[in-house]
């Protein structure tokens, strides 16, 4: 299941900080995708919505080295998308990927990207409130 946030800062510059975030952590951004634009040119509307391929060809390679099945989830992917006013942000856990193909969710770069993953969103996201205590 995809872990959703919502952004501190409006649609455009989520996307910049988020790509930017992203390639400052060392990582490659592969494509954008501004998947609003592409529904207009075959006579549609989206609301504003942004795909973000990236990933870390160092860590990915071994990863698709041992596991050979779960090239089919890399590169990584964040989408973006404003929603009455709310951008959002929003991935799947690299562990909930790994699991899909038996890769074990212990395996030490599964872990690594799930804590790249969620500080990639925490860089641009509210972090997540305690529960009230009521």
């Amino acid at each position: 299941m995809a872990i959703a946030a919502p952004s501190l800062y409006p649609f455009d510059d989520t996307v910049s900080r988020l790509r930017g975030a992203i390639i400052g952590a060392g990582n490659t951004v592969f494509a954008t995708l501004d998947q609003a634009a592409a529904a207009t040119m075959v006579g549609l509307t989206l609301r504003p919505t942004t795909l973000i391929v990236f990933g870390n060809p160092k860590a990915g390679t071994g990863l698709m080295q041992r596991f050979p099945p779960i090239a089919l989830e890399l590169p990584l992917k964040i989408a973006i998308w404003e929603e009455a006013g709310i951008v959002i942000v929003a991935y799947t856990p690299m562990s909930e990927l790994a699991a899909r193909y038996g890769v074990p969710t212990s395996d030490a770069v599964v872990r690594a990207i799930d804590v790249n993953l969620a500080a990639l969103a925490a860089s641009v996201c509210s972090p997540p409130r305690p529960p009230s205590a009521e």
